[in-house]
């Protein structure tokens, strides 16, 4: 079911925790594209997903570009896309602003909409050559691949329907009204790995490839070697140091993959201190127990030691370093979004994390296989400075 006026599912979740800021991953993806057609002056499209309700495959600030050269992004998973496209295509010839519903519909199994029994509401505005549109793309993007976080505020009903402003997150913003959303960039989630092992490596690529901003850092500048962590940024240093150093976040996962008691507990004492919402070590259960022992040993309080998550990793039974990086990157995943680590085939309900609340504190029970923790035999940190 498709129609031209905003869903009564957009008004309800524009005061619901959906209507608040949305995670950088959801528009980030097509920034690069975008911004390249406005630098070549080529008119295009954005369609972005302002609201969602039942189970509906993209969250809220996911979405697509579309212009004569072809279309990058998506709002749906493949549900709506094409009906998406076409209006996309409508909105370059006419500038027209329009805000579409789509649900699924019993009475026309061909139309476009969600198979998933989900509703999604698409804005669709207009970006002509040298509009204010255009510079807001542009400066959004330069401030995304610099790094340098900004919000995009995008009004989605009444007469403003469609305009989106640009802000600096070093200007206290406001809270997003009931006919907006905001999207942040330029401020990915971080993954830091304590020791650079084969572990970390294959950790580095997949947190990358999920849009993590990825730190790598251990005083062996033989493995701390950059050539190893392409597109991470590489420390040579004692790692609690670094992480005493670093601003750290409640967007921050710390991941303890050296397997030595003198980089690990040093390192675990100040992350489980700081508000990284994720703290994870590496370790066989016997090694954890000798972990744990010396960390209360070091002052650290049961409250604190409770938010460790060791063994790391979910139990997916694999053994190769990369396996082992998909079950600590899942666990990082069910965390922030909620989920469980089960299997979808045994349970019921929505599918989609979206649809659920995220939780502020998740526990998962979860190890790693005893074969994927064997240290190997590596130099002993230098003497610390």
């Amino acid at each position: 079911m498709k129609q031209s006026a905003v869903s009564p599912v957009f008004h309800a979740l524009a005061t619901g925790p959906q209507r608040a800021l949305v995670s950088v991953a959801d528009m980030r993806e097509i920034l690069p594209v975008a911004a390249a057609w406005v630098r070549t002056g080529r008119p295009f499209a954005i369609a972005t997903v302002v609201g969602v309700s039942g189970s509906a495959p993209r969250p809220v600030g996911s979405s697509m570009v579309v212009s004569d050269a072809g279309a990058f992004g998506n709002v749906s998973g493949g549900c709506v896309e094409a009906a998406v496209y076409e209006r996309c295509l409508h909105a370059v010839v006419t500038g027209a602003v329009s805000v579409e519903s789509y649900g699924y519909s019993d009475g026309d199994a061909l139309a476009a909409g969600l198979t998933c029994g989900g509703t999604v509401d698409v804005l669709v505005r207009p970006v002509s050559p040298h509009s204010a549109a255009a510079a807001e793309i542009a400066l959004l993007a330069e401030r995304d691949a610099a790094g340098h976080p900004a919000r995009f505020r995008l009004s989605t009903a009444g007469p403003t329907c469609g305009i989106g402003t640009v802000e600096t997150v070093d200007v206290p913003g406001r809270a997003a009204d009931a006919d907006e959303i905001v999207v942040e960039v330029g401020a990915p989630p971080r993954l830091i790995l304590v020791g650079a092992v084969e572990f970390a490596v294959a950790l580095a690529r997949l947190g990358g490839a999920l849009g993590h901003r990825v730190v790598v850092v251990d005083p062996r500048d033989v493995f701390a070697n950059p050539a190893r962590f392409p597109g991470a940024d590489v420390v040579v240093d004692w790692p609690d140091r670094y992480l005493a150093a670093t601003s750290l976040d409640d967007r921050t996962a710390i991941c303890v993959l050296s397997h030595d008691p003198r980089l690990d507990v040093p390192a675990l004492r100040v992350a489980l201190a700081s508000p990284a919402d994720y703290v994870g070590a590496m370790g066989s259960r016997t090694t954890h127990d000798d972990r744990l022992h010396r960390l209360r040993e070091a002052g650290v309080a049961e409250a604190d030691l409770g938010r460790l998550r060791s063994p790391i990793g979910l139990d997916l039974g694999g053994s190769s370093a990369a396996e082992t990086a998909l079950s600590i990157i899942a666990e990082i995943v069910a965390d922030r979004r909620g989920g469980s680590g089960a299997r979808l085939s045994s349970l019921a309900g929505p599918i989609h994390a979206a649809t659920r609340e995220p939780a502020v504190v998740r526990r998962v029970a979860s190890s790693v296989p005893a074969s994927a923790v064997a240290c190997a035999s590596v130099p002993s940190p230098t003497t610390r400075p």
